[in-house]
């Protein structure tokens, strides 16, 4: 019989790298057969399989570059490396049969299905203790609307399942739901987690709190374009919970400093026994001094990107190094060679141990310069503005000023400067072209190896299309669908 894998696999997931982790989700269980007959019986079962969420959402959050950066002005492929599917991605030319897309799909379907699970049978353990049972709904709903906020941003409506389905006849059947429905689910589970969770100090860190919910829902409503809304919870993030900046922003990408204040949510991961490749795949094939002895070299850092970097601005250094040398040849002098330093950490090759940060207090400021902007208090957006960029130069002389905003226009080419300057390589690049319609005109052309020498770097023209805020859906999954269940995106 064909294995249709449109929405879930089957009950054989939960044995499939269920065991995310105990201590703070960094010590992995021991793989097990499990069966709707002997789990989900237990407080501890639902514990599991909670971790068993959070668990694929550590699996798939390493890769995600590949759909969201590398299409943008951000990054681009390197020669050195090849990755199914990247390509077509990278000159801007999704099919629907590209298995990136094939493979976000069945991750996040994945995700959902673990998530609604927990929820379907939350109420068979008799032994919870106090708030116990809570936590686990809140942190189920949480999860699952996380996962369905990345499916709708990339492909527009999806189906919704809100039950383990676990049935091959009954998955083919499920249609495409509009954006609005998928939006509406996202909304109700946010709203219910926060009713439900716990605050961060009640809760291991990687785990989802009340704050997160809190966070998300608010960068939600700015996705909805509903100000009021986003402000009131941004609002609830900033007064209800202590989050601040960090001061060094380097310090975000260290090991040792990778549970601080400004992480409000993240995927926990430990070097040997669930560690993640995104720290191996940026960096160059011979290794880097101090981090891994060899690379993978996927992706390299633009050009574009690279020169809007100011002098002074502290992020360059902690996302891009310049200079590069052969670990084990560190006699020979420097050459100009640069890559993605972001998440470069001593680890072992493709087993990093630095956490991946899901939701930081930054990215819920610059949020909030842009709703209080669209709410028509352009003061107060900047002050929020440039909390951001005082952190980045450790003054306040870089600050913008009222009359570098003088229009809409001006307000949006300013936050999208810093956002893509403050989250290069965290996946919002993509997100924040589209929702602001600049990605037509801003991906044209792409500034891409920079020749140190002469000065000048390699521009690739490119033809973005209207049609590209959304991927397509997956052949594979409209092709194990029923007949005319899934109907594909425009323009594909």
């Amino acid at each position: 019989m064909k294995k249709n894998k449109i929405l879930i696999t089957s009950l054989l997931c939960w044995s499939l790298g269920l065991g995310a982790c105990h201590q703070e989700l960094l010590e992995p269980n021991p793989e097990s057969l499990l069966t709707t007959a002997n789990f989900f019986n237990s407080a501890k079962d639902m514990d599991q399989a909670v971790l068993g969420v959070y668990s694929r959402m550590q699996a798939r959050k390493p890769g995600d570059y590949l759909l969201l950066e590398v299409p943008t002005d951000n990054l681009y492929l390197s020669s050195n490396t090849s990755v199914a599917g990247a390509p077509e991605l990278d000159v801007l030319a999704p099919t629907s049969a590209n298995p990136l897309l094939n493979n976000f799909w069945i991750s996040n379907y994945n995700i959902i299905f673990r998530a609604n699970s927990v929820l379907n049978n939350i109420d068979k353990p008799t032994d919870y203790k106090a708030a116990q049972k809570d936590q686990f709904i809140g942190e189920a709903k949480f999860m699952r609307a996380l996962t369905y906020f990345d499916l709708v941003r990339v492909f527009g409506g999806v189906p919704k399942v809100t039950v383990p389905l676990t049935r091959i006849d009954e998955s083919r059947q499920v249609p495409r739901n509009s954006e609005e429905e998928i939006y509406n689910l996202i909304i109700e589970d946010l709203k219910d987690a926060i009713d439900k969770l716990p605050v961060q100090t009640s809760i291991a860190r990687g785990r989802a709190s009340k704050a997160a919910a809190v966070a998300l829902l608010g960068k939600v409503y700015v996705y909805r374009k509903d100000w009021p809304n986003a402000k009131t919870y941004l609002e609830q993030l900033f007064r209800d919970f202590n989050y601040s900046l960090v001061p060094n922003f380097a310090n975000l990408w260290k090991l040792t400093t990778e549970d601080n204040s400004e992480v409000i949510f993240a995927l926990k991961y430990v070097e040997g026994t669930n560690g993640h490749g995104l720290s191996t795949d940026f960096i160059p094939n011979a290794g880097a001094p101090g981090v891994v002895d060899r690379g993978a070299e996927v992706a390299l850092p633009s050009w574009s990107l690279h020169k809007k970097y100011e002098e002074g601005d502290t992020r360059k250094a902690a996302t891009i190094t310049e200079m590069w040398r052969a670990p084990n040849r560190p006699n020979d002098p420097l050459v100009w060679l640069p890559f993605v330093s972001k998440y470069a950490v001593p680890h072992t090759y493709g087993a990093s141990g630095l956490d991946l940060p899901v939701l930081r207090l930054a990215d819920m400021i610059l949020l909030y310069a842009e709703t209080l902007y669209e709410l028509n208090q352009p003061d107060q957006a900047l002050a929020q503005l440039n909390k951001v960029r005082e952190r980045a130069f450790g003054d306040a002389a870089h600050n913008y000023s009222l009359a570098d905003i003088p229009n809409r226009d001006a307000f949006i080419d300013k936050l999208l400067l810093e956002r893509q300057l403050e989250f290069a390589y965290e996946n919002e690049r993509w997100f924040d072209l589209m929702r602001t319609s600049r990605y037509t005109t801003v991906m044209t052309a792409e500034e891409r190896i920079y020749n140190n020498t002469t000065k000048t770097p390699l521009v690739v023209s490119l033809a973005p299309k209207a049609f590209h805020k959304y991927l397509p859906i997956p052949l594979p999954q409209i092709d194990q669908a029923a007949p005319n269940v899934l109907a594909q995106n425009e323009g594909y």
